[in-house]
């Protein structure tokens, strides 16, 4: 098992971080969303490292085989986490691509430390740019969701993941996307999570506003996200980022759920490796005219 210490700059505890780290080529480093762990990749790695493309993935402090501190789970201190692995990775010319709750430590992690050693950014069903409801919020989504759902983690975490991976997947009678048991195992990486860090980083990703994060992204951006996205609803989230992101491609996933990672993942690696592997300098990266988007990468 690898690992990357780092120092918790409030406590100064350090804090191992699990890895993996496969191929070679322009390093790509995946960000996994909540309540998961880096194992919500596996049916991206393949593609991507026989594509000519290094993948890093890593669990998050709090999830997986990461140490699972107390404290830590605002932004900043994720953010910080996230610079350790590129710092002490020594990595260049990276691709940053965040899911979900993920694309908030990517834009952060931009507009903390900026794109010296970070070349592009993919979002996928993110929560940017602001996902609660607040005076000058009006759209986002109201307290009382959030409220809900960190009742319902106190009361039965296990309970509330069972029922949470069937609205990330849109299960319903009429429509079972992902089998039985792969939403065992899904619930299964959750559950491994510290509860403590399942429950803050609901506050973190529900009331942190990356509005003016976004703003300084100057690199080429691929946007993605599905129309029928139950989770992060995408008229309050990317539909949003994408207006505020300039060098942008966003690419809306016709039926979709939240968890696109799965339902469409032949779409989705072929659409990270189109991007991840373009020379920036030298390729046009086309968008499709439904979008009525043309952006020169």
């Amino acid at each position: 098992m690898k690992y990357i210490k780092t120092n918790d700059a409030t406590t100064g505890e350090e804090v191992a971080l699990s890895y993996k780290d496969y191929g070679h080529g322009r390093p790509v480093i995946l960000i996994h969303g909540w309540p998961l762990s880096k194992e919500m990749w596996e049916y991206q790695v393949e593609d991507l490292v026989n594509a000519g493309l290094r993948v890093i993935k890593y669990d998050r402090r709090g999830f997986g085989k990461s140490d699972k501190p107390w404290n830590g789970y605002d932004y900043d201190t994720l953010t910080e986490d996230l610079h350790a692995i590129i710092d002490q990775l020594n990595l260049h010319d990276v691709v940053l691509v965040g899911f979900s709750m993920g694309g908030g430590e990517a834009v952060r992690y931009i507009s903390r430390y900026g794109t010296e050693r970070v070349s592009k950014l993919v979002l996928i069903s993110a929560v940017t740019p602001f996902m609660a409801k607040s005076s000058d919020n009006e759209d986002g989504v109201d307290e009382s969701v959030f409220t809900e759902m960190l009742n319902q983690l106190r009361k039965d975490r296990i309970a509330f993941l069972d029922d949470f991976g069937k609205k990330f997947f849109s299960v319903s009678l009429i429509n079972h996307p992902v089998s039985t048991p792969l939403l065992d195992y899904y619930r299964m990486l959750a559950s491994f999570a510290l509860p403590r860090a399942t429950k803050l980083c609901a506050v973190s990703f529900a009331h942190t506003d990356f509005r003016q994060d976004l703003k300084k992204i100057d690199i080429p951006t691929l946007i993605i996200h599905g129309d029928d996205d139950k989770t992060v609803p995408i008229e309050v989230s990317s539909d949003l980022t994408a207006g505020i992101i300039a060098n942008s491609v966003y690419k809306k996933y016709e039926g979709a759920p939240h968890g696109l990672f799965y339902t469409h993942k032949e779409q989705l690696n072929q659409d990270l490796i189109d991007f991840c592997s373009t020379d920036t300098s030298e390729k046009q990266y086309a968008v499709s005219d439904e979008f009525n988007r043309k952006t020169s990468f």
